[in-house]
């Protein structure tokens, strides 16, 4: 996962009011227990004693949502009298609270935001098709290939006069067709960077797109097997499906990886102390995480990013920080990664909290004199 987004986040001085939020309305009362438990999150904040202005910040965002019945959940972060990071949810938080601590508490947030593949769905058909590309950020592209259409789509019944012309004509549309879907498809898919990409639609018309697609796109694509529509609601439920494959593929690529560099006393280090100051030092490549709530763990983080270990002695003698702050070792991990631009893999929760990392490089001892 890649948690460049991140940064700016951790740009705003703390304290860090964090919000999980349910604002599910399945029941004839629905909103005004969706209100009720806001008001709960709201009474957490304030015996935290959480800055009024920031509190007042988060309330704005809520009662918007709720006013406007946007989303199932929502997840706010805001510091310094402003909510600095927010996104809606499809359905509400595993866990819903709100704390208020020096650093925002992300990790659930990551673990239910989840790898975010860029992606292309394109639904083709005789005379064209639609194209659908979406980015890491989350941007949305909706592109409408017309195909040329001087000529007959459909073939002529059989013992027609001219058949076999009509024949050859309406192959030629679908071909030339085809071709100019796949050009955009190779296009679009290019400028996301599309990593995962699947074609629906009409058999015979995805079929000839399919061999004019390029072989960079076409390693990274998978054929609907059947027959279906822009509208049809399983082609979202297929697009999952994929992306949660690349997902599986990504976290076992990575895992299979730690534990060969682990064994070879290489490029991986585990534990909560190493993995901390690999961090410290830039070290890491891909920080590997457990969504683990109940783990106490606590680091101790200076104002800069990178300022983190596992005592205040560490980071006055590296650094001369004589006030750090303490606060949960995964909030503290996961804003030292994403400032040294260290990709994250996190774990499920499986009864054992696992830290650990792949390194980009090693430190080499120092020769014996």
């Amino acid at each position: 996962m890649d948690l460049a987004f991140l940064k700016t986040l951790y740009q705003h001085p703390g304290p860090y009011a964090s919000v999980y939020a349910d604002l599910t309305r399945t029941t004839e009362d629905a909103a005004k227990a969706a209100e009720l438990r806001w008001r709960a999150l709201r009474a957490d904040l304030e015996d935290q004693n959480t800055p009024k202005p920031t509190l007042r910040a988060i309330e704005r965002v809520i009662e918007e949502d709720l006013g406007e019945r946007r989303s199932e959940g929502i997840v706010i972060f805001a510091a310094d009298g402003e909510v600095v990071h927010s996104e809606r949810l499809p359905r509400p938080p595993r866990t819903t609270r709100a704390v208020l601590a020096p650093l925002p508490d992300v990790l659930p947030y990551l673990a239910e935001r989840g790898e975010r593949f860029p992606h292309l769905l394109a639904v083709v058909d005789r005379r064209g098709g639609a194209i659908d590309c979406v980015t890491a950020d989350g941007r949305h592209q909706h592109i409408d290939v017309r195909g040329d259409e001087d000529y007959p789509i459909r073939k002529v019944k059989a013992g027609d006069w001219n058949q076999s012309r009509f024949q050859r004509s309406s192959e030629n549309v679908w071909k030339t067709n085809a071709k100019k879907v796949a050009h955009e498809i190779d296009r679009a898919a290019d400028r996301c960077g599309a990593e995962a990409v699947v074609i629906a639609g009409d058999t015979r018309a995805r079929s000839a797109v399919m061999e004019e697609v390029s072989e960079s796109v076409l390693e990274h694509t998978v054929e609907a097997d059947k027959n279906t529509t822009v509208d049809d609601p399983d082609l979202d439920a297929e697009v999952r499906r994929l992306l949660n494959l690349k997902t599986t593929e990504r976290v076992m690529t990575v895992a299979e990886r730690f534990d060969r560099e682990l064994a070879n006393g290489e490029r991986a280090v585990s534990g909560l102390s190493e993995t901390t100051t690999a961090l410290r030092h830039g070290q890491v490549e891909t920080l590997i995480l457990t969504d683990d709530r109940d783990s106490d763990a606590r680091l101790w983080i200076g104002p800069d990013p990178a300022q983190v270990a596992a005592t205040p002695g560490e980071l006055r003698e590296e650094f001369g920080i004589t006030d750090p702050y303490e606060d949960r070792a995964d909030a503290a991990l996961v804003r030292a990664a994403a400032a040294t631009d260290s990709d994250l893999v996190v774990l499920p929760p499986n009864g054992a909290t696992r830290v650990g990392a792949v390194l980009r490089y090693t430190t080499t001892p120092e020769p014996r004199t």
